[in-house]
């Protein structure tokens, strides 16, 4: 197949020796990040990121790529040993992982969550290597009313599948609207919202946005929560390793539907969140041992291990074909592919394609690299814990102040940042999603070009969004799956019925 030739060829562009150093630092980052309860994957990419900006574009995104697997990885280690989620979708592995390890089983259950995490993130890469240029050639019939679509059905998905939180969504997706008016309107030229401020000509910058709701607003929470850290130490033995290993191949059944549910949570997007809930919840209904979740079960930790480490993965399968972004994560590497003059979509697959199969490789190579870290480097991870969270809280909020300042070189940026982080804080407090606010700010524009190339084709007419088969099939899709809240309700009354 041609795509096996092309993979080979990313291969050659991964594997150089600089490369192959940025998968280890990034990756070693990442764990660093996922670790630390202040920081997040989308955050942490987001800081590097302007550090990268003098590196070729494959070495940039090969680095940031790694940062995120590592802040996946990371997450289950302060879930297991802490009782602590490094991440959200991590909350699921400290129902069985901490269980487990205060019975003296930390290893085991750290084993289990490094090895199930692989293996979910294997799959979702192999996913991305035989499906996406399938997708990007597909994609190539698009024109901007299916485009719209897409980003309509990217939204509605995140409402639809909101858990009882569907109006909070909105609200926090039409905030994410409201901030990507401002600055310059790409179609007439004239100036919204700026109120006179020079540096809102360009609009919100999604990095100063992402640096503030994520990081500045998780420290405010985290020092009202007077956080202290409490644990069990981990050993992580050869022997330890090689038991848990043989034990493994009996939950193969339970890997491969967490896969799955991954896959389609990532690709929906629904994300790695719920993706790792559903999955913990479907293992514990079909397993033998269901009844005993959440008393130390191997098994719930593979579960919503792999499941979130697929559904994180293959959220970059949308984000590199239809550049649309499966999780915040996903965004903030939107972000950056534009920075660097690189537009997502099918295109790239023909434009670019050292870099695409370039960093499809370095998937590869970057999940065995943090597997690696994560096995040998774990007493270390998990010593950082021990520092008070008093000398934490200001080296993270020092890096977000550089990670800002660096975006444009601009003070301003910092003050915009901790007005985002403030309302971070807030949103927080109050129970609203983050991920449809920064969803929203990151594709905001280019659904609202699109909406707007579609309205001068069909002259203002709606019936553009159903004129073929392909853009009528999406749009219905995307109105079902926002709907899909009151049509599960009226499917069950009628059967109970």
């Amino acid at each position: 197949m041609a795509e096996i030739g092309l993979l080979f060829d990313g291969f050659g562009v991964a594997l150089s020796p600089f490369n192959l150093m940025l998968m280890f630092i990034g990756v070693l980052l990442g764990v660093i990040i996922g670790v630390l309860p202040g920081l997040g994957g989308a955050n942490g990419v987001a800081i590097l990121l302007p550090l990268t900006f003098t590196m070729p574009p494959t070495s940039a995104i090969i680095m940031l790529s790694c940062i995120y697997w590592g802040a996946l990885f990371g997450g289950a280690i302060t879930s297991i040993l802490f009782n602590i989620p490094g991440e959200p979708w991590s909350v699921a592995t400290t129902f069985d992982g901490y269980p487990l390890a205060q019975q003296g089983r930390a290893g085991t259950a750290l084993t289990a969550a490094f090895t199930s995490s692989f293996i979910g993130a294997f799959v979702a890469v192999l996913l991305i290597t035989f499906l996406a240029p399938v997708v990007a050639g597909f994609a190539l019939q698009f024109g901007p009313p299916e485009f719209f679509s897409v980003y309509l059905l990217t939204f509605c998905a995140f409402v639809g599948m909101s858990r009882g939180q569907a109006l909070k969504t909105v609200v926090s997706m039409m905030v994410g609207f409201g901030l990507a008016t401002v600055g310059l309107d790409t179609v007439t030229g004239q100036l919204r919202l700026t109120f006179g401020f020079t540096d809102l000509l360009k609009g919100f910058d999604f990095l100063i946005a992402v640096i503030g709701l994520f990081g500045i607003g998780e420290i405010l929470l985290t020092l009202e929560e007077g956080l202290f850290f409490k644990g069990t130490r981990a050993k992580l033995s050869p022997r330890v390793v090689l038991e848990t290993w043989k034990e493994l191949p009996r939950y193969w059944i339970t890997s491969l539907r967490s896969s799955a549910v991954g896959c389609f949570m990532g690709i929906v997007p629904g994300g790695a969140t719920p993706a790792s809930f559903m999955s913990y919840g479907v293992a514990k209904r079909f397993s033998q041992d269901g009844d005993k979740f959440g008393t130390g079960k191997v098994e719930g930790v593979v579960a919503p291990e792999t499941a979130a480490h697929a559904a994180g993965t293959s959220a970059l399968l949308p984000m590199l074909t239809l550049g649309v972004p499966g999780s915040p994560t996903a965004a903030v590497l939107l972000g950056g592919l534009l920075i660097w003059g690189l537009q997502p979509g099918p295109l790239l697959f023909v434009e670019q394609t050292e870099f695409v199969w370039g960093l499809i490789a370095s998937m590869y190579l970057g999940n065995i690299a943090g597997l690696i870290v994560v096995l040998t480097c774990v007493p270390l991870f998990a010593a950082i814990l021990r520092i008070p969270f008093a000398i934490i809280a200001p080296v993270i909020l020092v890096i977000c102040a550089i990670g800002a300042f660096t975006v444009h070189t601009s003070v301003a940026d910092v003050y915009l940042m901790l007005v985002f982080g403030v309302a971070g804080y807030v949103l927080r407090k109050l129970d609203y999603p983050l991920a449809p606010l920064v969803l929203a700010l990151v594709l905001g524009d280019r659904a609202e070009d699109s909406f707007r190339q579609s309205m001068l084709m069909s002259q203002g007419t709606m019936s553009i969004f159903f004129s073929n088969a392909l853009v009528g099939g999406i749009t219905t899709l995307a109105l079902v799956l926002l709907f899909w809240p009151t049509i599960a309700a009226l499917l069950k009354r009628a059967r109970g019925g």
